[in-house]
């Protein structure tokens, strides 16, 4: 393994991206020269280059006009400025039981990385990267579906790296896609896509994309179509069947908190992640983690609503191969369930969802 030496003596390189990343606040406050002498203690070839590259230019507090949020922030356009990188470090309060990084963390770090990529560009984050015209008119962007592939959850301390770029999507939304690596080993470890859609942020209602929003931020999209999942035969792109009734499972008379509302008066997205998966069965939840998930957003919910999250398990071709011992392997090994979030009462349909799940290897 390479190994890189500081003044505690050698450490694996993901321990020293984990140790690089939290010198970079103190270094900002004793100085540019300092947090150099620091990074030139590192090799050259070393696998954490970037995250030193990248908090060194940071540590330049002065010059640029930055802010000092986005001079420390370890994220940047790449050479041709049609997308952008950030890394992040994997912190104790970002895990679950199993003391990798929940769903829900790798949500809001696709999220965070979206926002950031927006403002390096000069779009404001008010709104969630909205453009100059959209501001004027009151127009915001919300997701209309959104779909995760984890092969790997990094783990407490783990540095990621998540790359993100946006293009159009027809006349009525634009496309936003992530690749995550673990930048240590450069692994991809993750993958998703997601489709949005313009609303009215007073009449709540959704408005095609003219095309003076789209002069505005097509400019910063990739001039051919790029994609981090391929376009034939990939989950992304799948219909989610709705769900039928009697649910196998269920959780009833779920509601937002304050929290869970952000900027725009909406509930936040990955909210939704954590209603679909409260109704997932525990022996599930013991045995297996989550490997994908799409969600397909319908509905707002509001301040005053409550919620009912449904679930059954989703027979695939393999269910019905006349019970053979193969089948029933791959039954265990892999799972797929359908989701459906509605109101209370009335059963309006906020969220539909399909998650597939992979036997946990301890």
């Amino acid at each position: 393994m390479l190994r890189v030496h500081t003044p505690a003596g050698p450490m694996p390189c993901r321990e020293a991206a984990a140790a690089q990343w939290r010198m970079l606040p103190s270094t900002v406050a004793v100085g540019r020269k300092r947090w150099a002498a620091a990074v030139r203690c590192v090799g050259a070839n070393s696998a954490v280059s970037g995250v030193e590259e990248a908090a060194a230019a940071a540590a330049a507090v002065s010059g640029g006009g930055k802010g000092l949020a986005e001079r420390l922030r370890l994220g940047s356009l790449v050479e041709d400025g049609l997308s952008y990188k950030e890394s992040f470090i994997v912190r104790c309060y970002e895990v679950g039981i199993n003391k990798t990084a929940t769903v829900e963390t790798i949500a809001n770090l696709l999220q965070e990385v979206g926002c950031n990529h927006a403002q390096s560009v000069g779009f404001s984050t008010d709104g969630f990267a909205t453009t100059p015209t959209m501001r004027k008119l009151r127009l915001i962007w919300v997701t209309s579906r959104m779909h995760i592939e984890i092969y790997k959850y990094p783990a407490w301390g783990d540095v990621v790296e998540i790359e993100t770029w946006c293009q159009g999507e027809g006349r009525i939304g634009t496309r936003r896609d992530w690749i995550i690596k673990d930048l240590a080993t450069s692994e991809v470890i993750g993958r998703a896509t997601s489709k949005w859609v313009m609303m009215n942020q007073d009449t709540r209602k959704l408005q095609r994309v003219t095309d003076e929003v789209r002069e505005e931020y097509l400019v910063f999209c990739p001039r051919t179509l790029r994609l981090a999942f391929p376009e034939e035969n990939n989950g992304s792109l799948k219909k989610i069947p709705k769900l039928e009734n009697p649910a196998q499972y269920s959780r009833l008379g779920l509601g937002p908190r304050r929290a869970d509302f952000d900027m725009n008066q909406h509930v936040n997205n990955v909210t939704y992640i954590g209603w679909v998966l409260e109704s997932m069965p525990q022996d599930i939840i013991d045995t297996h983690e989550l490997q994908t998930i799409t969600l397909d957003y319908r509905r707002e919910c509001q301040h005053d609503d409550m919620v009912d999250s449904l679930t059954s398990q989703e027979l695939t071709d393999d269910d019905g191969t006349n019970g053979s011992a193969i089948a029933k392997h791959q039954e265990q090994e892999h799972r797929q369930f359908l989701h459906f979030l509605g109101l209370s009462g009335t059963g309006l349909e906020l969220n539909r969802g399909r998650t597939e799940w992979r036997k946990l290897v301890r």
